[in-house]
């Protein structure tokens, strides 16, 4: 099973960087991961990050990008529910990258 340090220890990954361990996250541990994309979490990723959590523990699946979109163009209106917003906040897949960030399992869907 692949590892990821994380301030001395040992963190599960899978094979595409994700979590094992749901619990394991934090909001230093996503800093780390974008760090090793070259991504600087700003307040709008963190939006994203929040809702993807929120969504998780209330479905309890993380949600491919078309469902992304839709729910939060809902909640946060058309300018930021939108493919081309999350994709300049999210240039490696809105769904998969800001999920990983997250602590979140692969959406379902993405290869």
């Amino acid at each position: 099973m692949p590892t990821i340090e994380f301030q001395g220890k040992q963190i599960e990954v899978d094979e595409d960087g994700y979590l094992m361990n749901l619990d394991d996250w934090t909001k230093d541990l996503a800093k780390q991961l974008a760090d090793a994309d070259n991504c600087t979490l700003d307040p709008a990723h963190w939006e994203v990050i929040d809702f993807l959590r929120d969504y998780y523990q209330q479905y309890q699946i993380a949600p491919m990008i078309k469902i992304l979109v839709k729910e939060i163009k809902k909640k946060m209106g058309p300018d930021k529910g939108n493919t081309k917003y999350l994709y300049q906040l999210f240039p490696d897949g809105p769904a998969k990258q800001a999920c990983r960030y997250a602590g979140l399992p692969k959406p379902t869907g993405c290869v």
